[in-house]
């Protein structure tokens, strides 16, 4: 038997018209019972009726409308698919709406004065007695070496390496102020 295309529209609209008065009330119910959501259990129900139209496929037709297991069978992976759809969205929060903070010069200007500061503490302190710990303070500080990996490299032991930047750092703490506390900064 051969069906022209023309014939299949026509086939397909009848049976849309159908489907849609004798088996809308329990195509809603199925999504509903899925979603558990009217608005959504509605858009299920469209696209269902949207395929159909557009496929136009005569192996789903069943007496005067359509499969209906198949219709039940197309809401479940629709609304599966909505829920994957919705489990891959990322929702942005509200604290990136606020607005920036001001840049603080005073707190800019703090932190180059107390960088100065230890630079010309580091330099006077190679001059004595503590230039070893200087030393390695300043290899420790001003790189991305762990203090594991500084003893590896110059052949020491690691508690001689901390011992001696936990001594300049202790000295340097007792020296400058610290440009980040806030009581600091207000009353200079």
């Amino acid at each position: 038997m051969i069906i022209d295309s023309g014939s299949i529209d026509l086939q397909t609209q009848k049976r849309l018209e159908v489907l849609h008065l004798k088996h809308n009330e329990w195509l809603m119910a199925c999504a509903y019972n899925k979603s558990k959501d009217i608005e959504l259990s509605k858009d299920l129900i469209q696209e269902l009726y949207l395929y159909l139209l557009e496929k136009r496929n005569p192996k789903l037709f069943y007496a005067d409308s359509f499969n209906l297991l198949y219709c039940h069978n197309f809401i479940n992976s629709r609304y599966i698919n909505w829920i994957k759809r919705e489990n891959k969205k990322q929702y942005i929060s509200d604290k990136f709406d606020k607005e920036d903070d001001v840049y603080d010069e005073d707190l800019d200007k703090n932190l180059e004065l107390a960088y100065t500061h230890l630079k010309d503490e580091l330099d006077k302190l190679s001059k004595t007695k503590m230039w070893s710990s200087a030393k390695l303070y300043e290899m420790y500080a001003f790189s991305d070496i762990t203090m594991e990996e500084l003893s590896t490299k110059i052949g020491i032991s690691k508690s001689t390496v901390f011992l001696n930047i936990k001594k300049i750092k202790e000295h340097i703490l007792s020296i400058i102020e610290n440009p980040f506390n806030k009581e600091q900064n207000e009353q200079s």
